[in-house]
C-alpha cells in the first residue's frame, strides 16, 4: 500500500464525509487494482526510425514511399487536405471524420524529388519526403510551411501499443493556436499541453491544463501562410510548443517547434493549407458540418445548480419579466433529479414539471435539462435495470461491470463507443421530452468518476467496443463525450424528427460540432477566469466547434458588480449566452447587483435580442462553411503580426469587432484594428485600420465596431428583419450575407447576398440574384454617413 495514497484516503473520508467519502476511497483502489492486473508493466522497448528510403509506388492522390523499416502513405484529397500515415495507418477508422474519407485528387502526382527523396505535387500544396523520412509541406510557390522530422517509435519487446514522437519545425515568426479548449490562450505560448480530457476538480483559470476538451488540432499562422495540422489519434499524449526567434544566436532564425508524444495509437496526420476561411471549410468537409441550433438557443439562458423547486424557477422567471429582461431558456441542474439519478424527477420539489415547462413555453422560454452519463448502480433504478438487460455498461478486462462514484453514489457507465448502446441511450431522452424539456446539456462526460487519489476517470484497462474493433479506455477516453453527444443528438433526431436538437456537451473531441456545442465548464469567478472564457471560445472555434460560451459570472464565488457586468457584456456577444453558477456561489440574476448593473445588463440583453438575426445568419454560415461565429482578429489578415498577437478582442462574423473589458477599472482601452474602416457602433466615429486606436469603454458598454460596407441583419422595432448597413469609405464597396431563419425545422433557407456601393453622400444597396440585381428584400437603415 502506498502511504501517500493512504493519507489521501483518510483526508477524502474526512473532507467529503460519510458514505460518499468511503466510496471515493474504494473507487480509487478498485481502479488501481484493475489497471495493475490488466495493463502490462513497463518493460524493455525497441527504438525505431523509418530508416532510408528504398522506393515509391504511385497511387490515387499521391502514393506510398517505402523505407527500410517502415512505409509512408501520402494522399492529397480533392478538398486540398493532405493525409499521411506511417506503418500502414489509414485515414479510417476515425472518430473525427464524418462519413467516408474524401476522394483523392486525381491531379496530385508522386514524383522524384532532389537528393533521392520523393514529393507529391498538387494544385494547392507540395509535400516533399526526404531520404530519411522528413516531411516538408510547401506552398505552390515552394515556400516551406512545416517540416516534420523523421518520427521515432518505442515498441514493447513483448508486444503492445507503441509510443511515438513526432517533432515538427515551423517558421520563426509563426504563432500557435488551437489544441481544443485551453485556458491559456488563444495564442499558445511555450509550454506543455496534455491531450487527455480532464475534469480539473476545481474552478479553473489560465494556467490550468488540461481541461474538458483537448484535441490534437493545431493552427500555425506565419508570414508565409496558415495551416492546420491534425494528428488523428485519440490516445493520451502531450504537445510541447516552443515559439521561434528571429535573428537568434549568430543572426540565424530559430525555428518554432512542436513536439508531439503519444502513448499509443496510429501515427497519422492531416494538414490543410490556405487562408483561414479555406482551412476551416476543408476542415469542416473532413469532420462534418456543425449542428444548427434552434433559434431560441441563440438567445439568453439562465442556469444555476440550486434551482431547488418549481417555485424557485417561477420566482426567477418572474424577476426577468418584472425587470423587462429578455429570457429564452432556463436550465435545471442535477438537483431536479430524484437522488441525482439521470432521467428522473424529484416529485416532491418538481411535482408538475410538464405543467411548468408548458407555462414557460407559452412565455417563449424553453426548459433545458442536464444529462449525466453515470447511472446509479441500484436494482430498481429503471435506467440501470434496462442497461443491464441491454448489456450497455463498460466492463473491465475480467468481464465485470466497471463501477465508479459520481453524484448518485455507486455508478456504472454506458459504453457509448457501441452503436447499439448509443441507440438505447438515445431512446431514453423520450422521458426528458415527456417532462417538457426542449434542450440538453451533457455534464461529467470526460468521463468523471470521483476518486480519493489518482485519476478521476475510469480505469485505463476498462474495455470498450470501439465500433466493433475492441480496445480499452486508453483509446476510448477522449472520445467518450463525443460518442455520448452523438447518442443524444441521433436519439432526438428520431424522437422529434421535425425539430433541430439542442445538445451541448462539457467534453468532446474533433467532430463534436456534428452533434452540438459546448461550454466552458467550471471557470473561476475572477478577472483571469473572464479572460480564460474568451480563450476557450476562440480556441474551440478554430478547432471546428463554433457554438460555445462560458458560465457568465464564473462558476464559483460571488463576482463583484463590475466583474459580473463585464462578463455579462462579453457573454452577450458569444454564441452560447448563459449565466450559471454552483450550488454554493452567489446569485447571478442581474437585479441582484444593484440598479446600475441592472440597467446596463438590460442594454446588453436588448442588443443581443436585436442582433439575433445576425447570430442566426452566423449559425447557418458556420454549418455551410465551417467558419466560427467568434474569430481571432487576424482572421482576414493572418500576415499581420500585430493582429496575430492580439488576444483581447475578436471578430463576430465578418462585420463586427468586439473589444471586451477584461481588467477592472477600465474606462478606455486600446483596440487593434484589422485593415479597413471601422465604426464605433455607439458613437458612429470612424477609425482607419490597420493600427491601434483608443476607444471609450464606459461601464455601460464594451466597444463594438462595425466594418465599413457591412450588411448586418437585425431585429427591427416591430420584430421584423431589417438590414443595418454601415456606409463604405468613399470610393469603396461592401456587402454581406443574410440567412433568414425558416424556423427550428430542417428547411434550408436561401443565402441572400447584398452589394453596397457609395456615391458621395448616397449609399446604394442591392440584392444579388442569379437573374441580376434587385432591390433589398428587407427594410434598410444606413449608418456611418454622418460619422464625427
Amino acid at each position: 500500500m502506498d502511504g501517500r495514497d493512504l493519507v489521501r484516503s483518510v483526508k477524502a473520508v474526512g473532507s467529503v464525509g460519510g458514505a460518499q467519502g468511503l466510496r471515493t476511497v474504494r473507487a480509487a483502489w478498485r481502479r488501481r487494482r484493475a489497471d495493475a492486473r490488466a495493463l502490462p508493466t513497463q518493460g524493455p522497448e525497441r527504438a525505431r526510425t523509418p530508416g532510408v528510403v528504398r522506393d515509391a509506388a504511385p497511387g490515387p492522390g499521391g502514393g506510398t514511399v517505402r523505407f527500410s523499416r517502415s512505409e509512408l502513405r501520402i494522399v492529397v484529397a480533392v478538398n486540398g487536405a493532405v493525409f499521411w500515415g506511417w506503418d500502414g495507418a489509414d485515414p479510417e477508422p476515425s472518430y473525427a471524420l464524418a462519413g467516408r474519407c474524401p476522394e483523392p485528387d486525381p491531379r496530385a502526382v508522386l514524383e522524384p524529388d532532389k537528393e533521392g527523396g520523393w514529393r507529391v505535387v498538387a494544385e494547392r500544396v507540395t509535400v516533399a519526403v526526404s531520404r530519411q523520412g522528413a516531411i516538408e509541406v510547401r506552398t505552390p510557390g515552394g515556400v516551406p510551411l512545416r517540416r516534420d522530422l523523421p518520427p521515432r517509435w518505442w515498441e514493447p519487446v513483448g508486444g503492445g501499443p507503441a509510443r511515438w514522437l513526432q517533432r515538427s519545425e515551423v517558421a520563426a515568426d509563426a504563432r500557435f493556436f488551437g489544441l481544443g479548449g485551453r485556458a491559456s490562450g488563444p495564442r499558445l505560448r511555450d509550454g506543455t499541453y496534455r491531450l487527455w480530457n480532464t475534469d480539473p476538480g476545481h474552478s479553473f483559470e489560465p494556467g490550468d491544463d488540461p481541461l474538458y476538451i483537448t484535441m490534437p488540432v493545431q493552427w500555425v499562422v506565419a508570414d508565409a501562410g496558415t495551416h492546420l495540422a491534425f494528428h488523428d489519434n485519440t490516445w493520451d499524449g502531450t504537445v510541447v510548443l516552443r515559439e521561434g526567434e528571429e535573428g537568434a544566436g549568430s543572426g540565424h532564425d530559430r525555428a518554432g517547434v512542436s513536439e508531439l508524444r503519444m502513448d499509443g495509437g496510429p501515427l497519422r496526420c492531416w494538414v490543410i493549407v490556405g487562408t483561414p476561411a479555406r482551412v476551416v471549410h476543408a476542415w469542416a468537409s473532413l469532420t462534418g458540418a456543425a449542428a444548427l441550433p434552434p433559434a431560441w438557443a441563440l438567445g439568453h439562458h439562465h442556469a444555476r445548480w440550486g434551482f431547488g423547486t418549481e417555485e424557485e424557477v417561477r420566482r426567477i422567471v418572474a424577476g426577468y419579466h418584472e425587470h423587462g429582461l429578455p429570457l429564452d431558456a432556463v436550465h435545471l441542474d442535477i438537483d431536479h433529479y430524484d437522488a441525482h439519478q439521470v432521467f428522473t424527477v424529484d416529485q416532491d420539489r418538481f411535482p408538475k414539471l410538464p405543467v411548468l415547462a408548458e407555462e414557460l413555453r407559452r412565455d417563449g422560454i424553453r426548459l433545458v435539462s442536464i444529462v449525466d452519463p453515470a447511472v446509479r448502480a441500484t436494482p430498481g433504478n429503471a435506467v440501470y435495470d434496462a442497461g443491464r438487460a441491454e448489456d450497455a455498461f463498460v466492463r473491465d478486462a475480467s468481464g465485470e461491470v466497471v463501477r465508479g462514484v459520481v453524484w448518485p453514489g455507486e455508478t456504472v457507465f454506458p459504453d457509448f463507443t457501441h452503436a447499439r448502446v448509443r441507440r438505447w441511450w438515445g431512446r431514453l431522452y423520450e422521458e426528458r421530452l415527456g417532462e417538457g424539456f426542449s434542450g440538453f446539456w451533457h455534464d461529467m462526460n470526460e468521463p468523471t468518476s470521483f476518486a480519493a487519489f489518482g485519476e478521476t476517470t475510469l480505469p485505463r484497462s476498462a474495455r470498450h467496443a470501439l465500433e466493433g474493433r475492441g480496445g480499452d479506455h486508453r483509446e476510448a477516453h477522449n472520445v467518450y463525450g463525443l460518442c455520448m453527444a452523438r447518442a443524444g443528438y441521433e436519439g432526438l433526431r428520431e424522437l422529434v424528427p421535425g425539430e433541430r436538437p439542442f445538445v451541448f456537451s462539457r467534453s468532446g473531441w474533433a467532430g463534436l460540432q456534428r452533434y452540438g456545442g459546448t461550454w466552458s465548464g467550471d471557470v473561476a469567478t475572477s478577472w483571469p477566469g473572464l479572460k480564460a472564457s474568451l480563450s476557450l471560445v476562440l480556441g474551440l472555434g478554430l478547432c471546428g466547434v463554433p457554438y460555445s460560451g462560458p458560465d457568465v459570472g464564473g462558476f464559483d464565488g460571488s463576482p463583484s458588480p463590475e466583474l459580473y457586468l463585464r462578463w455579462f457584456q462579453l457573454g452577450a456577444c458569444l454564441p452560447l449566452f448563459r449565466t450559471h453558477a454552483s450550488l454554493r456561489a452567489g446569485r447571478r440574476e442581474p437585479w441582484e447587483f444593484g440598479p446600475e448593473v441592472l440597467e446596463h445588463a438590460r442594454v446588453a440583453l436588448v442588443e443581443r435580442r436585436r442582433l439575433l438575426p445576425y447570430f442566426v445568419t452566423l449559425a447557418h454560415l458556420a454549418r455551410r462553411t465551417g467558419a466560427p461565429y467568434v474569430r481571432p482578429v487576424w482572421w482576414s489578415a493572418p500576415e499581420d503580426r500585430a493582429l496575430r498577437d492580439c488576444e483581447d478582442a475578436f471578430l463576430l462574423g465578418d462585420s463586427l469587432l468586439v473589444a471586451p473589458v477584461l481588467r477592472p477599472g477600465t474606462e478606455r482601452r486600446a483596440v487593434r484594428l484589422p485593415p479597413g474602416r471601422w465604426y464605433d457602433t455607439a458613437t458612429g466615429r470612424a477609425y482607419e485600420g490597420p493600427g491601434q486606436v483608443l476607444v471609450d469603454a464606459p461601464l455601460e458598454r464594451i466597444p463594438v465596431l462595425a466594418r465599413a460596407g457591412s450588411v448586418i441583419p437585425v431585429r427591427g422595432e416591430h420584430g421584423g428583419l431589417e438590414l443595418e448597413v454601415w456606409a463604405p469609405a468613399p470610393g469603396r464597396t461592401g456587402g454581406g450575407l443574410v440567412v433568414p431563419d425558416a424556423g427550428d425545422g430542417w428547411d434550408e433557407p436561401e443565402i441572400e447576398r447584398y452589394v453596397v456601393r457609395r456615391h458621395g453622400r448616397r449609399v446604394v444597396v442591392e440584392r444579388e440574384r442569379e437573374e441580376g440585381m434587385s432591390a433589398p428584400s428587407h427594410p434598410l437603415r444606413v449608418r456611418g454617413l454622418d460619422e464625427p
